[in-house]
């Protein structure tokens, strides 16, 4: 893959690499990116943390490549308490979900975008069930809120399950999991004021997610529940 000489960059995940270096996971317009730090307890060492906009110039064509270049490119955003767990739960979701090098330019500015309204102390309910929601469409697994499998309209009194493959289907037999069609649309809308909507996005978020995350659970949910 042929990267620019430079590009914005997000550190994901660091962790020790050797002696003295780091195996950093990044996300760039590019996608995600696993690049060796070299003397990473240096200068450059400081730079690679979370939540920091940086300027990467990364070498080599294999997987793994080498940091040649890393830049300070703004502010970092500064999360404490829920909103800095929040950011973790994307870091780690980004890592777990998003293929190796697989171009997303328009999710990384997402991305950028929810730091920043975390940073301002958003409510982060709706910014987490938005990035999850961009994340899936992006990755090609999105499904409508608005119709059913069979082409019809979701209807507000209706009652539907996620076919994770292939979208909402109508039952018509009450049992657990399922999902109110008023809900439906108002996630469909991001009309949060509905009674009820938040919940339901975040239990139909942890289903469609579920299967991409291959059973094992997320370390930064664990960190939420332990709070």
């Amino acid at each position: 893959m042929e990267l620019p000489d430079g590009q914005p960059a997000y550190v994901l995940h660091s962790r020790a690499y050797r002696e003295t270096s780091a195996l950093v996971d990044f996300l760039t317009p590019q996608g995600r990116l696993r690049a060796v730090l070299r003397r990473a307890r240096g200068k450059g060492g400081s730079l690679a943390r979370p939540f920091v906009p940086l300027e990467v110039e990364f070498r080599g064509r294999g997987e793994l490549k080498n940091v040649g270049r890393m830049d300070s490119a703004g502010v970092a955003a500064w999360l404490i308490g829920d909103a800095l767990f929040s950011g973790l739960y994307l870091n780690e979701l980004l890592i777990r979900v998003l293929p190796a090098e697989d171009p997303h330019p328009t999710l990384f500015e997402h991305y950028a975008a929810t730091l920043q309204a975390l940073a301002a102390g958003r409510p982060l309910e709706p910014l987490l069930r938005a990035f999850e929601w961009r994340l899936l469409d992006q990755l090609g697994y999105g499904f409508s809120l608005t119709q059913d499998i069979s082409g019809d309209q979701v209807v507000a009194d209706g009652l539907y399950r996620l076919q994770v493959d292939a979208g909402l289907e109508r039952v018509y037999l009450v049992q657990p999991g399922l999902f109110h069609g008023a809900e439906l649309a108002a996630m469909a809308e991001a009309d949060w004021a509905v009674p009820g909507a938040l919940g339901a996005a975040k239990r139909l978020m942890r289903q469609a997610l579920a299967v991409h995350l291959g059973g094992r659970p997320l370390v930064s949910r664990e960190l939420f529940r332990k709070r």
